[in-house]
């Protein structure tokens, strides 16, 4: 079709609000550009941020990089979804993608560790924009009806990311250089031709009808919520190095718990004109999918940080094998996804998804509650797809419930608010399940040492003379002497690497210490996420509407 044809069929769809499915599906594919572009960033750079983190000579400081993208992306979130509002999502997508591809080049130049931080929050800036504004499309031109169906999409993108991702990073972290240009810095470089051509498919397809809206932004709701999340953010990434009751922590809190109380105020004044109008609220099913959405992600987030740390730990895989590994979950997700989206098409029904997905997620995590030193690569991929099933049912059906219990006018900001509630609770769950499981080694890896299996092996290890000669076992046989271990359990906190070359009988203590570990967060998250099956039950489900808000903004216009 060319570019004068889609124009005057975007110009047709504006009048009637109605899209064929080949305008829907190009539409799409603009989205599902810029969503990969954020989604495989993300994973790219953690399989390659110990790499980076050595050559700028600043290991302690990597913590920072992940905060200042964590900040800016969840922060912009809210605030695209009111901007997008008044000035149209088409536009602000295209901003999103070119500051994203800017950081990336920003990024890839950096000299040290505060240069890369700063740039990866300028990065974050443009992500904020890339998965709500694509949500927020989505719904303007698909009835909630039909909307499940081509979220599925969504989720396909960031499986296809999940998988990409520590694959490429681990190759560029690997590369001494590529066209003359350290490899490392390819990880933020490759952003740049994604992001073209994300630019160019966006711009090519992605026409959206628009109706301008007459609203004032809420810059005091924006400075608020500013005060409110970044103290909270912060101690989420760093409270496990500060000391959960250090005094950094405590003046955290207090900043955050007063950030909050200004930004609920700042809402109430604002009233409709809010960043998060809290009228919103009002909707007892859109209370119900936020509370859910934050409760889920905190269960979803924290359990599946532990799952690659076991993998690659307990059964010794690399970050990229680790990435292949969680396979089994993808495809849980993905046909979950497509399932639950062709069911909800064809029926109108959704709450059965908010139930069954949860109920799956916490089977997930209670089945991994018998993970151990010893459990099988299948054995424990049954866990991962009851937990992908669960996930590909509650992601797209949270999202849908929230957007179909407000009014069309306001999907933007409702979608925007869904997606951040979603994105603290994430945030919180891995802040306390990765403290949770590191915290636990002190205890796990001494009551290892006194299980009778582990102690016949360290025997029959101590008296094998290579094993004594072994420099690789020379720091575990001097702590073994000295009694204390701490400092062994200790480095499982920032490199396990000595695992790896430790004779299999000296590292089995260790191995089962973290497994022991991670079954408790296993079995807290599954707890967690009960709770959600109970909220569930009782959320309100209204009928999915059959108009898209394009659709009911054309209807509304026409009167």
């Amino acid at each position: 079709m060319a570019r004068a044809e889609r124009k005057a069929a975007a110009a047709a769809s504006a009048i009637s609000g109605v899209m064929t499915h080949r305008q829907i599906m190009l539409v799409l594919v603009g989205l599902m550009s810029g969503m990969f572009l954020s989604a495989l960033d993300q994973s790219v750079v953690g399989a390659a941020m110990r790499t980076i983190a050595d050559d700028l000579k600043g290991l302690e400081l990597q913590a920072w990089v992940t905060t200042a993208y964590l900040i800016t992306s969840t922060i912009t979130t809210p605030i695209y979804g009111k901007l997008g509002d008044i000035l149209g999502r088409r536009r602000l997508f295209i901003v999103a993608i070119s500051i994203f591809i800017f950081g990336s080049l920003l990024c890839g130049t950096a000299a040290d560790m505060f240069q890369l931080a700063a740039w990866r929050a300028v990065q974050g800036i443009g992500a904020g924009g890339l998965f709500t504004l694509a949500l927020t499309v989505l719904a303007d031109i698909v009835p909630p009806r039909e909307r499940a169906r081509y979220q599925g999409m969504f989720l396909g993108v960031f499986a296809t990311s999940s998988v990409l991702g520590p694959i490429i990073g681990g190759l560029f972290a690997g590369a001494n250089q590529i066209l003359w240009i350290s490899g490392w810095r390819w990880v933020f470089l490759i952003n740049l031709p994604i992001g073209i051509v994300a630019l160019f498919m966006v711009v090519s397809f992605l026409h959206v009808p628009h109706t301008p809206k007459k609203h004032r932004i809420d810059w005091l709701g924006a400075m608020t919520i500013v005060i409110a999340v970044v103290p909270l953010l912060l101690v989420a990434e760093n409270g496990r190095g500060w000391g959960w009751g250090s005094t950094e922590s405590i003046a955290m809190y207090v900043t955050g718990g007063v950030g909050i109380i200004l930004f609920i105020l700042a809402e109430r004044a604002a009233k409709h004109e809010a960043l998060l109008p809290l009228s919103l609220f009002k909707s007892r099913t859109f209370s119900m999918a936020t509370i859910l959405g934050v409760i889920v992600g905190v269960g979803m987030f924290g359990g599946m940080m532990t799952l690659p740390l076991l993998l690659q730990i307990v059964m010794g895989a690399t970050p990229t094998q680790a990435g292949f590994m969680m396979l089994p979950m993808v495809a849980g997700m993905m046909t979950a996804t497509i399932i639950s989206g062709q069911i909800t098409s064809k029926t109108g029904k959704y709450k059965i998804f908010m139930v069954i997905g949860p109920t799956l997620l916490a089977l997930g995590y209670f089945y991994l509650t018998s993970f151990n030193a010893d459990t099988q690569y299948w054995q424990a991929s049954i866990g991962m797809i009851l937990i992908g099933l669960g996930l590909g049912q509650l992601m797209q059906t949270l999202t849908l419930a929230a957007q179909n219990s407000v009014p069309a006018s306001e999907v933007g900001v409702a979608t925007a608010s869904a997606t951040f509630f979603r994105q603290m609770g994430g945030t919180l769950g891995v802040a306390v399940f990765i403290s949770i499981l590191f915290n636990n080694l002190a205890d796990t890896i001494p009551a290892a040492f006194k299980r009778a299996d582990v102690q016949a092996g360290l025997k029959s290890a101590l008296a094998d003379p290579k094993v004594l000669q072994d420099p690789n076992n020379a720091v575990f046989l001097k702590g073994l002497q000295s009694g204390n271990m701490a400092d062994l359990a200790g480095k499982l906190n920032t490199d396990s690497s000595f695992l790896n070359k430790l004779d299999p009988r000296l590292a089995r203590p260790f191995l089962v210490g973290f497994a022991d570990a991670g079954v408790t967060v296993f079995t807290i998250a599954g707890v967690v996420v009960a709770v959600a099956i109970v909220i569930a039950i009782f959320t309100k489900a209204p009928a999915l509407r059959t108009k898209s808000a394009v659709q009911e903004a054309a209807a509304a216009a026409a009167h």
